[in-house]
C-alpha cells in the first residue's frame, strides 16, 4: 500500500489548506492589496508546499528506500524515483 494512500486524509487536509492559502493570494490581488501583503501570503504558500513535499519525501524514503522488508531492486527503484523527483524539484 502506498504511503500516500495510508496518509490520505492528512495529506488531503494539507492540500485543502494550501488551496485556501492560494485563494487568499487571489483575493489579495483582486483587492489590489499592497505587494508586501501579497508577498507575505505567497511566502506562506511556499512554506506550506515545501512542508507537504518534505512530508511525502520523508515517507517515501521510509517506505520505499530504507525499508528493509523490501527487496534490494525495489529499494533501488524507490531511490531512483526519489532522485528524479528531487532533480525536477530543484530545477
Amino acid at each position: 500500500m502506498s504511503h500516500t494512500i495510508h496518509e490520505k486524509t492528512k495529506l488531503l487536509n494539507r492540500v485543502r489548506r494550501l488551496r485556501g492559502q492560494m485563494e487568499a493570494v487571489e483575493r489579495a490581488l483582486e483587492q489590489e492589496r499592497s505587494c508586501s501583503d501579497v508577498l507575505q501570503l505567497i511566502a506562506g504558500v511556499r512554506g506550506a508546499i515545501n512542508g507537504l513535499m518534505a512530508e511525502i519525501v520523508e515517507d517515501h524514503i521510509l517506505m520505499h528506500v530504507s525499508n528493509e522488508k523490501l527487496q534490494q531492486n525495489e529499494r533501488n527503484e524507490g531511490a531512483a524515483e526519489l532522485i528524479d523527483v528531487v532533480r525536477a524539484y530543484l530545477k
